[in-house]
């Protein structure tokens, strides 16, 4: 960030989770905290052995940024975009040697999450993803190696699932009953509740990328052009009173309702896999859980998927076909 006043709450965020993290050690805080050095400046890029860029999802502003940064940083810097849904190839050709850039992805809340999604293209230099990687795992995270593809992913499985929820709630499905429907099916919070989380207007944004789908659907539209955008704002899909969802006693669960939502997500995950987004289905399964907390007792997707045929699943152009397992 150019502006002191941009970086002054995330120094503070940064001491809360300090603070938690140590305990309420206030000589291992304060020592954390002087390791971060606020440099509206950058000059400090011209020294780093791995420059992250993580501004707003915008193509201009992010080419802008890196091409800046390409002509200060050491030829051997690790050069990454946090990017959530723009492709490397896009981002890169802004550069004299856009081989270089590499994706290192964090998910929200950063500190809590184990999950990093290093991203590459086809033609990126490979000693770039290593370090990237070998970067992600020296700050105990877990490096997740995907190709270049909107979304990637983690969030190329979550925005069709995000979506089919808020269509189930345009429908006049009441917003609690879908929460705990997926709840009760084992994921860690509801679709609409992480909706909210994530922004409304994030949502928005993303969604035709992600989702292919047309017209945003109407509730969404509807409380995005009134400004209520989620957590952040006080008010989404729930009002928020202190950090948390102010939410009514859910009623019965329809039949059928969590198979409708979870399919779209199972359906991706599919499809990220085929396409060659993740090397095989058992990383695709580790991912999604580790990136989404997609019910840990499934096994993953691909896992869920060939359970409950009991069966080997393939692809067929856009339905899943069962085989039968062999005598």
């Amino acid at each position: 960030d150019q502006a002191i006043e941009r970086i002054a709450p995330a120094i503070r965020r940064a001491a809360e989770v300090f603070d938690r993290k140590f305990r309420g050690d206030k000589l291992k805080t304060r020592m954390a905290l002087e390791r971060i050095v606020p440099d509206t400046d950058g000059r400090g890029a011209r020294q780093a052995d791995v420059v992250i860029e993580a501004i707003f999802e915008n193509l201009e502003a992010k080419q802008k940024l890196l091409s800046g940064l390409e002509r200060i940083v050491k030829p051997d810097a690790v050069l990454a975009t946090n990017t959530s849904s723009l492709k490397l190839e896009d981002i890169g050709s802004a550069l004299k040697n856009p081989l270089r850039l590499v994706g290192i992805h964090f998910f929200n809340p950063v500190a809590r999450m184990p999950l990093v999604e290093v991203v590459s293209a086809s033609d990126t230099d490979r000693s770039m993803v290593r370090r990237a990687a070998a970067f992600v795992k020296a700050i105990d995270k877990l490096p997740l190696p995907v190709a270049s593809a909107p979304g990637f992913l983690v969030n190329a499985v979550l925005g069709p699932y995000m979506l089919e929820a808020i269509r189930c709630a345009d429908e006049g499905i009441a917003v609690e009953v879908i929460d705990r429907a997926l709840v009760d099916f084992g994921m860690p919070m509801g679709p609409i509740e992480l909706v909210d989380l994530v922004g409304l207007d994030v949502a928005m944004a993303a969604g035709k990328a992600l989702t292919g789908a047309g017209a945003a659907p109407r509730r969404l539209t509807d409380l995005v052009a009134a400004g209520h955008l989620g957590k952040k704002t006080g008010r989404g899909f729930y009002a928020w009173i202190g950090g948390k969802a102010q939410k009514t006693k859910a009623g019965t669960v329809p039949d059928g309702l969590t198979e409708r939502i979870v399919r779209p997500l199972l359906d991706a995950t599919r499809r990220c896999v085929n396409q060659g987004v993740v090397a095989d289905a058992d990383l695709a399964d580790a991912g999604v859980i580790f990136g989404t907390g997609f019910a840990p007792f499934t096994g993953g997707p691909m896992n869920y998927l060939a359970a409950r045929g009991g069966v080997a699943a393939v692809d067929s152009g856009d339905e899943l076909v069962v085989l039968p397992k062999a005598a």
